[in-house]
């Protein structure tokens, strides 16, 4: 892996990380394309690292404040928020490890993230505001983010669209699910990091790994700020026909076997 492949990888789970298109699908889809399938989990820890430094650097705020009152209204909401894919995953790991390998649904799980997003255009008119968000309301988004256990499902895209069912305003839908994605992507992280501990990795020279890690630092730092602010005054409808066109095509590829 060279520095412009492990830059553009950084960039791509930087944005896609935070915009509602999936960023194991798309970085599953860079990996594939740079040859570089066996790069394997160093890199994954080392990307999910950048979008957890992303996304402690925008809320600093509001994690300091958790950490000063960790049994706040926030605190739990973000606790009940976190259980189901947290359940989700330890009851069905192995089965979500061996689809990740092979990428044989990445293109129906992008069919049904646009659905979701399509689908969640026509109920987005709530104007609930972070403080008036409910442990029921919690919960249900992370039933949702929990579906984001399946590679190409964008977790963004499920929690803001579960928002929006819960009649919660799209800017607020958009800050709550990159709150939510602190606890996912720390998980990640550790999760991964442990098993590197205990198996044996494929060795990744570290400047490219530096490169990667900052690039998607960055990237999804500015993809947070930007995503508020865009579904406040845009629809979700052109990332759901993105991801359809996306999912079409890789649907095609595997059809033809050229993918």
């Amino acid at each position: 892996m060279n520095g412009i492949e492990s830059f553009i990888l950084g960039l791509l789970q930087g944005i896609t990380e935070f915009l509602p298109i999936s960023s194991s699908g798309h970085l599953y889809l860079g990996r594939h394309l740079f040859g570089l399938d066996e790069a394997g989990l160093f890199l994954d820890t080392m990307l999910h690292l950048g979008t957890l430094i992303a996304i402690l650097t925008f809320y600093k705020n509001e994690l300091t404040s958790l950490l000063r009152r960790p049994f706040s209204r926030l605190s739990a909401l973000l606790v009940v928020g976190t259980i189901p894919a947290v359940v989700f995953g330890f009851l069905f790991n192995d089965f979500f490890e061996k689809i990740a390998k092979t990428g044989v649904t990445v293109g129906w799980e992008f069919l049904f993230t646009g659905l979701l997003l399509w689908f969640s255009e026509h109920v987005k008119n709530g104007h609930k505001k972070l403080e008036q968000i409910s442990l029921g309301d919690a919960f249900f988004i992370g039933c949702f983010q929990a579906l984001a256990i399946f590679p190409a499902i964008s977790r963004s895209g499920a929690t803001i669209a579960a928002s929006l069912m819960r009649k919660i305003s799209p800017d607020t839908a958009a800050y709550f699910s990159f709150l939510l994605s602190a606890p996912a992507v720390a998980g990640a992280v550790v999760l991964q990091g442990a098993d590197l501990i205990h198996g044996t990795t494929e060795q990744v020279s570290f400047v490219p790994l530096l490169i990667a890690t900052l690039s998607a630092a960055l990237f999804g730092y500015l993809a947070i700020q930007w995503m508020i602010d865009f579904v406040k005054r845009r629809s979700l409808k052109l990332f759901a026909i993105y991801v359809w066109i996306l999912g079409g095509l890789i649907l095609i590829l595997q059809w033809t076997g050229t993918f």
